[in-house]
């Protein structure tokens, strides 16, 4: 498909949405010829370090014991839900198993007062509040934190009560992607399955326009048609989280905000240290997610749209906070790290206030699995846009009033991506060590098994090749722009594929993100010599770092459900730009 055609495509489902009056950029750079990074902009003015305080616990969303109305298989178009598809496998998943779904709610909002750091002013974000709320300060990001169990299916509503006459950047529609549960494609976020709280807003994907969706989680192991029950246990996720994903505007959106997590245990992660394998638990299981901003010289937030290249931000917040502190008692911790993008990558070290002394901890799970063993004694974590890493850190080690610090020694200067590491680093967080308290968790030797790889399997697999890299000033994949319509792959449920992922530029870096399923790497090069795979990476992902000259292959499975998914660079400004396919799973 050449640009015309592509633009034309594009404007047609822009066309009479809020999207269309607030981005001409997605339609007129299609000619953008801009090879080289936009000037970086002014710095953002300084904050006032270790004043503000996160809580001590996240905050947990509630269920509700009703919808109103009333949740179905079917979009309940005619009272305001917006036109997807019908829930697959629903009755199957739920009341024929003896599950009833556990209902949540959530509003898509603006708060207009929120406060990053005290010397900024308050501003708005765009985030989730608890149920359908109508209070104004009731957003926050991140969102509330949901907790899940494999086998528990969930009705989660998400309304969008976002303005429609916004003023500033990003746009009022939204469609909520779960990464990474094994959901159903009507309910996993598809970029084109967009709507608002007017009726000009609904997405190409959809049959009609509505002001909420009903997300069905049916939080099975992928794997359920092959091994029953409720999937293979080897592919259970623990850390997860939701954003928004709407097509041409993720990175403003998740920019603004919107963002949140999803916790999921089982029998053996099981979020009671007291059973399966006793990792540490609420409220000493903590998520962090860390937000690449920048401020203009009012200490006001800013975002330009209009570069496909980006900048990245200089100012990073942590859940939603400039420099904040985080008090924690004298035991072991279960830090779920997040880097949730836009653009900027991370590598994270425990300090002390001088710098002078760097801490161990444990990596026990990256991209939301656990690995197979825990890697002990680690000084550091790298993480690309959308990668997780859950690591242990024991605080027992440090007496009462210890402060210190988590600190980003990658180095950044512009949107192609990291170039080298550089101590001391920047500050993000200051832990506060307070009192001691009983502590029955702990790291066992052997953590969750992976599914040995079947080399008749991989040998049998059909192979395709995805090229990422630029095209007339944008982003492309195997050189052509994302199309909301056309599948650039099809795969028939329960097969299995080896992807080679390939970025030959040397000079951008691109976090690859496949929905629906985890991979497993194969194989890793750079420029075309073989290299390790790193340890963390030797279990399942989801998100697939390819830096310049790189490539990968993947062993990816298409199992249990249909539809259509997308494949993109999780780098939210090359998302936005193109660099983006869908891909559909058929019967």
């Amino acid at each position: 498909m050449n640009d015309e055609s592509h633009g034309k495509t594009r404007r047609a489902f822009l066309k009479g949405t809020t999207a269309a009056m607030a981005v001409p950029l997605i339609l007129t750079s299609r000619n953008s010829v801009a090879q080289t990074p936009p000037p970086v902009p002014p710095p953002s003015p300084p904050t006032t370090a270790w004043t503000v305080f996160l809580d001590d616990a996240i905050t947990k969303l509630n269920p509700v014991s009703a919808l109103d109305p009333v949740q179905q298989i079917a979009a309940n178009v005619d009272n305001g839900e917006a036109g997807r598809a019908d829930h697959q496998r629903f009755v199957e998943l739920t009341s024929a198993r003896g599950k009833s779904p556990t209902l949540y709610e959530m509003t898509a909002k603006e708060n207009l007062e929120w406060s990053f750091n005290p010397a900024y002013p308050k501003q708005r974000i765009w985030g989730f509040a608890p149920g359908d709320s109508d209070a104004p300060d009731a957003a926050t990001t991140p969102g509330p934190t949901l907790f899940a169990r494999y086998g528990e299916p969930i009705i989660c509503r998400i309304h969008n009560g976002l303005p429609y006459n916004h003023v500033g950047f990003g746009t009022p529609e939204i469609t909520t992607h779960l990464h990474n549960l094994h959901t159903p494609s009507e309910s996993d976020g598809f970029p084109g399955d967009f709507y608002g709280s007017h009726p000009d807003q609904r997405g190409p994907t959809l049959s009609a326009a509505g002001e909420f969706l009903d997300h069905f989680y049916p939080n099975i192991l992928a794997g359920y048609d092959e091994y029953g029950g409720i999937g293979d246990p080897r592919e259970a996720l623990g850390t997860l989280w939701y954003h928004d994903h709407t097509v041409d505007f993720t990175a403003p959106n998740v920019y603004l905000g919107m963002a949140g997590f999803y916790l999921i245990f089982d029998d053996l992660d099981s979020g009671d240290e007291t059973k399966g394998l006793r990792l540490p638990s609420y409220p000493y299981d903590y998520p962090l997610i860390l937000q690449d901003k920048r401020f203009d010289q009012d200490g006001r937030l800013v975002f330009d749209q209009f570069t496909p290249e980006g900048v990245p931000g200089d100012k990073v917040t942590v859940n939603g906070k400039i420099e904040p502190v985080l008090n924690v008692a004298r035991r072991k911790y279960r830090l779920r790290l997040l880097n949730g993008g836009p653009t900027r990558f991370y590598e994270l070290y425990l300090t002390n206030k001088t710098n002078s002394a760097t801490y161990t901890f444990t990596y026990i799970a990256n991209d939301g699995n656990l690995l197979p063993a825990p890697l002990t004694n680690q000084f550091k974590v790298r993480l690309g846009v959308a990668e997780r890493a859950d690591i242990v850190v024991d605080f027992s080690r440090f007496a009462k009033g210890t402060e210190l610090y988590l600190v980003n020694r990658l180095e950044q200067p512009d949107n192609r991506g990291p170039t080298k590491v550089q101590a001391p680093g920047t500050k993000i967080l200051q832990f506060k060590v307070g009192d001691s308290v009983p502590d029955e968790s702990l790291v066992p030797a052997v953590l969750r098994p992976l599914r040995p790889i079947d080399a008749a399997e991989v040998a049998a697999a059909p192979q395709r090749r995805w090229v990422f890299s630029r095209r007339n000033g944008m982003w492309a994949v195997n050189d052509q722009f994302f199309d909301v319509f056309s599948p650039r792959a099809e795969m028939r449920k329960g097969s299995a594929e080896v992807w080679e992922l390939s970025n030959p530029d040397n000079g951008w870096s691109h976090p690859i993100h496949i929905h629906f399923e985890e991979g497993l790497i194969l194989s890793r090069s750079r420029n075309g010599i073989p290299v390790p795979i790193p340890p963390h990476e030797r279990g399942r992902k989801d998100v697939y770092v390819l830096g310049p000259a790189e490539s990968m292959k993947v062993l990816l499975r298409f199992r249990d459900f249909t539809g259509k998914y997308p494949m993109h660079c999780h780098n939210l400004v090359h998302e936005d730009h193109a660099m983006m396919i869908r891909w559909d799973i058929i019967p």
